[in-house]
């Protein structure tokens, strides 16, 4: 028994191409080429590959050349750094530090800057208390900022601090992950009003009064002042109060001191500081001040009521 196959051809106009399909009239068994005409094809063809093939063998010969007077001559690594913007080296996790004055750039992280410690307390701008109480001037901006992953931005003179403190918990195997820092007066601006429109049903006043209890009003928030980070574990990244039980929290909770960091905003706290529980949010204070702040459990405001 046999089957008949059909093949069922669609004639559809192609634009202009090397190749191109037969006529019809040439599909039935087209006569072969005379024979001097396929030796004269195959002796053009033989020529036309000549020269593709001696370009092959010189770009080959030059790569070999260029190659061995590489090894002879290795580049230096200094030489590899930029003069513009910034000359710190690359970190080890292959990032490169640009400081920008006064400008928002927004994780970490590229590792040991030059920029000095940044754990020491001789100044009062690692203490500035930035709250409800005591707002920021308009239109205020850190004096300089470093730019980090991820378009984050932290004052270039906590940055050295953050960076080891990210380094110390990565070497535990954990995953912390920067998802706030600094901000400009607008973005807080915007990130309060959105909260504010979220409690729908209340008056104006009433929906700011509650907003403001988890968003601090523009002028009043520590990431306007480029000193405060919210770090979240990888594996759970929701802004609430399970947060706490996740392991990169509770590493720093216990070890953020040391590195010049406090929990600013502890659980029991929030009639001090007009904020509600985050534990999440990190306030570089400087070594001397978070090492007391934490191991007295403490906020920034009792701390500074007390050196005064």
């Amino acid at each position: 028994m046999s089957a008949v196959r059909s093949c069922i051809i669609r004639e559809l106009p192609i634009p202009e191409r090397e190749y191109r399909a037969a006529p019809p009239e040439r599909w039935t068994k087209p006569a072969p080429p005379p024979a001097h005409r396929r030796t004269s094809r195959a002796k053009h063809r033989q020529r036309s590959l000549l020269p593709l093939v001696l370009a092959g063998l010189a770009l080959f010969l030059g790569g070999l050349l260029l190659g061995r007077a590489g090894a002879a001559n290795p580049v230096e690594p200094s030489s590899l750094q930029e003069d513009s913007l910034s000359s710190e080296p690359l970190s080890s996790e292959g990032v490169r530090i640009l400081r920008v004055p006064g400008a928002a750039v927004g994780e970490p992280e590229p590792s040991g800057s030059g920029m000095g410690d940044g754990t020491e307390d001789g100044g009062s701008w690692n203490l500035r208390l930035v709250n409800w109480e005591n707002p920021l001037p308009e239109g205020f901006q850190p004096p300089e900022l470093t730019a980090l992953r991820n378009g984050h931005s932290i004052d270039s003179r906590a940055y050295p601090a953050l960076q080891r403190m990210m380094d110390a918990a990565r070497a535990e195997g954990l995953d912390p992950l920067i998802c706030s820092s600094f901000r400009t007066w607008d973005k807080q601006s915007e990130l309060f009003q959105r909260k504010v429109l979220s409690f729908s049903g209340l008056s104006q006043q009433e929906a700011e009064a509650k907003a403001a209890l988890w968003v601090a009003r523009p002028g009043t928030s520590e990431h306007q002042v480029g000193l405060a980070v919210d770090i979240v574990d990888k594996g759970y990244q929701l802004l609430d109060q399970g947060q706490e039980e996740t392991p990169v929290q509770k590493w720093l909770m216990a070890h953020c001191g040391e590195y010049g960091f406090i929990l600013r905003y502890p659980t029991d706290k929030s009639a001090l500081t007009g904020i509600g529980y985050e534990p999440w949010h990190y306030r570089y204070v400087g070594e001397t001040a978070a090492r007391e702040i934490m191991s007295q459990g403490i906020c920034l405001e009792e701390y500074l009521s007390a050196q005064s």
